[in-house]
């Protein structure tokens, strides 16, 4: 068997996408318009130690599997393909044994995977118990402190890394950006004079945003180097009297009585058994008639498991977990003191939102290799572009959930109609 047959046996013989090895071996449609090319030996190793999504990851993010048919800033064509094509499962003890006599034993010994790839799990506990206050600035700083820089040439200059809402089709990312903000600004009911507290604020877009309106707004982020381009952007932009960007764990804000609380993707680290007590610090931070606002990727359903697959564990949230909408919904309402006010699900703005991201990579290629190094660049590549895909197909969404604090009699303290513009 040559390694384009041992291919085959791992994937199944029909495949739509073309498989070229260094052994010259060849499957597929000889005019397939996307394939893999498996370039090196240690590609080899990568695939058949960890056969599925990580075993792939290690060997294109390491630069010895190769991608035919797209841009490694934006390989979404060809994902999408493999997407389709490709069904990983588990080989059976006689194919792995006959793999294993045609490539030798030596491939089946586990190497180092890329230095991008974050421990596993099960190591991460000398980081701190999962969801500590260790363990997640560990995490965040994993994924948010790989380059300002680079954060700028990817996300533009809102340096927004969560979900824009697009008013149109049409619209560039920097308006969808600012509508978001405009959105969430509004569902809180926030005025000149209003305080509010962002948690997980990232580069402080939503305290500035705020900010600009005359609200005094304090943003936390457990990423030091996101604290820092913040409150540097706040000085740069005038708004000190007004904006603050702290680098702190959300849990050690001592101040309270805000008008409104937002979490803008953050609720992805906190961990589903965590629910209680992050809602619960959001609602004992308002004051009574106070919005909360819950922004935040989700599963399409609330029986699924909720801990991410090997490649997002590894390569882009460690210790990220998502559940579905409603169980977010049933968290809040389970705490007591907060009444759920609206929800709506932003799914299709994300798909268009990395697709931004991913063009933007591609523009600015060279400087980004240059910043972060080849396959950190080709890392983010694969996650976006995977992702998209995701929410195209419905594997993941993105809710908002508002809610508001309600006073001892219950009684109402809101509009009729929602009062924001859509």
């Amino acid at each position: 068997m040559n390694l384009a047959q041992i291919f085959e046996s791992l994937l199944g013989r029909d495949l739509n996408v073309r498989f070229t090895a260094y052994d010259g071996s060849d499957a597929g449609p000889k005019d397939a318009e996307y394939g893999l090319n498996l370039k090196t030996p240690r590609g080899t190793t990568y695939l058949v130690t960890a056969p599925g999504d990580l075993g792939l990851a290690r060997a294109y993010i390491s630069g010895d599997l190769e991608l035919i048919g797209g841009h490694p800033g934006d390989p979404y064509g060809a994902l999408q393909a493999l997407a389709g094509d490709l069904s990983f499962s588990k080989p059976s003890p006689l194919t792995m044994a006959s793999v294993a006599k045609q490539i030798g034993l030596e491939h089946f010994k586990p190497i180092a995977p890329p230095p991008q790839e974050a421990l596993p799990r099960w190591r991460r506990v000398a980081e701190g118990l999962r969801h500590s206050k260790h363990r997640d600035a560990e995490d965040i700083q994993y994924h948010y402190d790989v380059s300002n820089r680079f954060y700028e040439m990817v996300l533009g200059p809102s340096m927004t890394y969560t979900c824009a809402v697009y008013p149109d089709r049409d619209a560039s990312l920097e308006a969808a950006q600012e509508n978001k903000y405009r959105l969430i600004f509004e569902k809180l009911a926030l005025k000149p004079g209003d305080r509010l507290l962002d948690i997980g604020c990232g580069w402080g877009g939503m305290v500035r945003y705020a900010a600009r309106q005359g609200v005094h707004a304090l943003g936390v982020t457990l990423s030091k180097e996101q604290a820092e381009w913040a409150q540097q952007a706040i000085v740069d932009q005038g708004l000190t009297e007004f904006g603050e960007v702290r680098h702190s764990d959300y849990r050690d804000v001592t101040e309270s009585g805000f008008d409104a609380v937002s979490s803008i993707g953050l609720t992805e680290h906190i961990g589903v058994h965590n629910y209680p007590s992050y809602f619960g610090f959001m609602r004992d931070k308002l004051k009574v008639g106070g919005y909360l606002l819950n922004h935040c990727i989700t599963r399409p359903n609330n029986n699924t498991r909720s801990k991410a697959g090997p490649f997002i564990d590894r390569y882009v949230f460690p210790d990220g977990e998502l559940t579905g909408s409603g169980t977010i919904v049933s968290k809040i309402q389970d705490l007591g003191g907060l009444e759920v006010l609206h929800e709506e699900n932003f799914r299709e703005h994300y798909a268009m939102t990395l697709r931004d991201w991913n063009a933007n990579l591609v523009a600015n290629w060279d400087e980004c290799v240059a910043e972060v190094g080849e396959g950190t660049a080709r890392q983010w590549g694969l996650y976006m572009a995977g992702c998209r895909i995701g929410f195209e197909r419905d594997i993941v969404q993105l809710h908002h959930v508002l809610a508001v604090k309600q006073d001892a009699e219950k009684s109402p303290n809101t509009p009729l109609r929602p009062w924001w513009t859509p």
